[in-house]
């Protein structure tokens, strides 16, 4: 089996800037094989590069800015990220490419990568609640990292 490493990124403290890592916590009620690491990354720095070694898979929860209506899910792979620059993460998506950068450079692999996202429709207000429209969209974006976790471990 192959070993995942499944990132929930974002501030709690910023409504659904933390999307990524309500789902962790959400993710983490659940049993999974012990080849499968749910990790809260907070606002995430490159210096988490040293966590990727022991991994052949990287599945990323975040927001996701791409112009849709807020709510809406995405499944971007690493190349979507580098080559369509409307799909950016919030701001944590610079430092987690040079952070797998940095992982091969140090550990001569990378995992592969894979971002689970939503479209935020408030990112900059104080709250540790999502907003309306992102907790309808909860649910789904939980099943949706599911399935990718599921499709991955094999």
């Amino acid at each position: 089996m192959k070993n995942i490493l499944v990132l929930g990124i974002g501030n709690l403290l910023l409504t659904d800037d933390g999307v990524g890592v309500h789902a962790i916590h959400k993710l983490l009620e659940e049993d999974w094989p012990a080849t499968v690491k749910l990790l809260d990354a907070g606002t995430f720095t490159q210096d988490i590069f040293y966590l990727f070694e022991n991994y052949d898979e990287l599945i990323v929860l975040d927001i996701v800015h791409a112009g849709k209506p807020p709510g809406s899910l995405y499944r971007l792979t690493e190349e979507q990220l580098i080559h369509d620059e409307r799909r950016r993460l919030s701001i944590h998506d610079i430092d987690l490419l040079d952070s797998l950068d940095m992982a091969e450079k140090l550990h001569g692999k990378r995992p592969g990568l894979v971002i689970i996202g939503m479209e935020p429709q408030d990112f900059t207000s104080w709250s540790m609640e999502l907003s309306p429209v992102a907790m309808k969209s909860f649910p789904a974006f939980l099943e949706l990292a599911r399935q990718e976790i599921r499709q991955r471990m094999s």
